[in-house]
């Protein structure tokens, strides 16, 4: 599932983000959904979220 929709996360939803230094090499880090920081209800490079661990970046696949 894609992360561009606002509606698709919630807090302690498992998925994968992009965070902004590795925006280039796409490296994605797994983690747990503590808070959701865009308020559109969309964004074209992913909603962004801070994980449990702190870490924050824009969401690119959803684990279901």
């Amino acid at each position: 599932m894609e992360g561009n929709n606002r509606v698709n996360i919630k807090r302690g939803t498992h998925l994968l983000i992009v965070q902004k230094q590795d925006q280039r090499t796409e490296k994605l880090t797994e983690g747990i959904v503590k808070d959701i920081l865009t308020n559109s209800p969309t964004h074209p490079h992913g909603i962004k979220v801070r994980l449990e661990c702190g870490i924050v970046g824009r969401v690119k696949r959803i684990i279901p």
